[in-house]
């Protein structure tokens, strides 16, 4: 019995270490095989690699004086800490659901090129242009600190098992294939829950608001979406849904802060 509590941390703390080596490029030792069963234990711990992601880029920030370059730095810093994992997911989606033509297998196949086309050319040049437009608004205003930056990637990140949970993964041989059968539901359900506390700690009621409202329209749309065209999700889609979310927080969190009818963020520092 005296040793369960330690056989816990040991398993959650390799979940962790797997979910901070898939999301992240942290630098992560995990020995052993990392299989389904693995993988999907670290589902939980999702929008910790989020949050590890976004409290290093507002650490940066923190130090950088504002405005373009700043906010063109930082976004640089977004793509290297996620490997650029997820704005390769935007861009395949965008090819294939404009070349699949509506076709399941069409699209399917696109998924699996390697390839980028110009349509998934122009989905990551949007992504970053927005991303860093937004940031260059948020970190030029007279915001006392940087904890709606940490909290973006985590959030994008906590619908993550929310696609697990809700939609069939479609590639038998593929990374996600099985990890909703291994997925802790009580503690995604925590961490869903963490997540919700910090925001409603962090943020202004209405930003808050906006933040649950944005987030869960995208979720709505990407899983219609993909529910639609595909009958479930891969991986690329995954990638979409993340960058999704972030582009759409980042813009809707400069368009509340330009709003001259809505009080400035009041937000506690880290």
């Amino acid at each position: 019995m005296a040793n369960r509590p330690l056989s816990l941390l040991r398993r959650e703390g390799r979940a962790l270490a797997a979910a901070l080596g898939l999301l992240t490029r942290f630098p992560v030792r995990l020995g052993g095989e990392v299989g389904p069963a693995l993988r999907g234990r670290a589902l939980h711990w999702y929008p910790a690699a989020g949050l590890a992601i976004g409290l290093a880029m507002a650490a940066v920030a923190a130090v950088l004086p504002g405005g373009l370059l700043a906010a063109a730095l930082v976004t640089a810093l977004w793509v290297v800490l996620s490997g650029a994992l997820h704005l390769d997911g935007l861009a395949d989606c965008a090819d294939a659901w404009v070349g699949g033509l509506g076709d399941r297998a069409r699209t399917l196949a696109i998924l699996k090129d390697p390839a980028c086309g110009p349509v998934g050319a122009t989905a990551i040049a949007l992504a970053l242009l927005l991303k860093a437009t937004a940031l260059a608004t948020l970190l030029t205003a007279p915001i006392p600190n940087l904890w709606w930056l940490a909290l973006i990637p985590a959030l994008a990140r906590a619908l993550l098992p929310l696609a697990f949970l809700s939609l069939p993964y479609v590639r038998e041989a593929g990374m996600g294939a099985g990890l909703n059968a291994h997925a802790c539901r009580p503690g995604i359900a925590l961490a869903l829950a963490l997540v919700g506390a910090a925001c409603a700690l962090a943020l202004p009621l209405s930003l808050l608001g906006l933040w649950l409202l944005v987030a869960g329209g995208v979720f709505a749309l990407w899983r219609r979406a993909m529910a639609t065209r595909l009958g479930g999700f891969t991986g690329d889609g995954a990638g979409a849904l993340v960058e999704l979310t972030e582009v759409a927080l980042l813009v809707a969190s400069g368009m509340w802060l330009l709003d001259p009818g809505i009080p400035g963020p009041e937000i506690s520092a880290p």
